[in-house]
């Protein structure tokens, strides 16, 4: 992992919703800009799956501070 991720997921309890949003478009835009044509209906597609085993109860999900601690040790 990146310093660059390292810092931007160690401070991101400190932005604003609108600053988390407009740092996850900003991650979706520069995504997109090299994806393939189909990537973004393979993307709809894997979501609404992992969506639908997480309402099944196939999938339990995980907290940030879960998943921060996973990541951060």
């Amino acid at each position: 992992m990146s310093d660059a991720l390292k810092i931007m997921l160690e401070n991101i309890e400190q932005l604003s919703t609108k600053e988390k949003d407009l740092a996850a478009h900003c991650l979706l835009t520069a995504l997109n800009s090299k994806s393939e044509d189909n990537v973004d209906s393979d993307w709809l597609k894997l979501a609404e799956s992992r969506s639908s085993d997480l309402e099944s109860g196939k999938v339990n999900g995980l907290s940030w501070e879960e998943l921060r601690s996973n990541i951060f040790g």
